[in-house]
């Protein structure tokens, strides 16, 4: 089954992404505009009579190829439920990635330039507007954003709000620092205060393990290192990503999720184990979900993710893709 799902993928995919039993990425910066995102293209087989878009946000410090496996899974798994051809977009927010080196994606680096960001994408490759956005931690409420200001206008008229939002494992609300076990803020802070060149992997990963982070956000973070020279630096832009980190926490979505657009879904994954929610929180969001179960009137829903933390596409992927891929929006139903 899947020597013959391979075969039918195959010829779809401009350029070959990892090996995968079923699925393959595609990978490309669109040369179109130097001022549109990075992104890389998971599809799946092509032969449906309609296709659907979907765009995939990562989070802080990350890149779209942090969620490469999920969206291969996601993709192989709507190939055989759903009635229309997926395209998924995983995006590197500005910078962030590939999008760290793109000109033009000038500040402030906020929330709402990130948003704005999107929908230039959209716009320069000529791709109808996403059915779904999906984001993890900063990119969940870049995609609450990104609703937000297609259903303002903000856009223009062709701007139409995704039908369907997974905010996952990000709050909608303000990040108050009492709230916060300020473990983010000490990682930036320490990046902040390293050498703009690092010696080596090995010396970073060494580094932050010696001043108290655990070997396996050390290395991590040692990921987001590219050689240039004789040295190591940031694939990221580490000044702008604060500054988006400072946006996420002092930007609200409460009210937007009280007052949803019409036709639309918002999904909460909250992760079991993780440590960016409060009781308090977590009650007001449940409250609004019990009383938005209607998508026409604008619905807000939560899933719980069992045996997870915060990085819930490699703490439980499975769990994850059990909650996401029989719930996912269906533009023929």
């Amino acid at each position: 089954m899947a020597r013959t799902l391979k075969n039918r993928f195959e010829s779809r995919f401009l350029i070959r992404f990892l090996e995968s039993p079923t699925l393959f990425a595609s990978c490309f910066t669109s040369s179109r505009s130097l001022q549109t995102l990075a992104y890389e293209e998971v599809q799946t087989s092509g032969d449906r009579e309609s296709e659907s878009t979907a765009l995939i946000l990562h989070g802080l410090l990350g890149s779209g190829r942090n969620w490469r496996s999920f969206s291969r899974s996601l993709a192989s798994s709507l190939s055989v439920s759903s009635a229309s051809d997926w395209k998924m977009i995983l995006v590197d927010l500005r910078n962030h990635g590939r999008s760290a080196e793109v000109e033009g994606l000038n500040p402030p680096h906020d929330l709402v330039n990130s948003a704005k960001d999107l929908a230039d994408l959209v716009k320069a490759s000529g791709w109808n507007w996403p059915d779904v956005v999906i984001g993890h931690s900063l990119g969940g409420k870049v995609a609450l954003q990104f609703m937000e200001s297609c259903a303002r206008g903000d856009f223009g008229e062709s701007a139409s709000p995704p039908k369907q939002l997974w905010v996952l494992d990000s709050v909608p609300g303000e990040v108050k620092a009492e709230k916060s076990d300020g473990e983010v803020e000490k990682v930036l802070k320490t990046l902040q205060s390293l050498p703009s060149s690092i010696p080596s992997r090995k010396w970073l990963v060494d580094r932050m393990v010696e001043l108290g982070f655990s070997r396996s956000l050390s290395e991590w973070i040692g990921s987001n290192l590219k050689r240039s020279g004789d040295s190591e630096t940031w694939t990221f832009n580490l000044d702008g990503a604060v500054q988006m980190f400072n946006s996420y926490r002092e930007t609200s979505y409460w009210s937007l999720l009280e007052n949803p657009p019409k036709e639309t879904e918002i999904n909460f994954v909250i992760a079991e184990k993780s440590d960016r929610w409060d009781n308090d929180t977590t009650k007001r969001l449940e409250t609004i979900a019990n009383q938005r179960q209607n998508v026409a009137e604008g619905k807000v829903a939560t899933h719980l993710l069992r045996n997870s933390g915060h990085w819930v596409h490699t703490d439980n992927p499975k769990g994850l893709l059990e909650i996401v891929s029989p719930n996912f929006f269906s533009p023929h139903e």
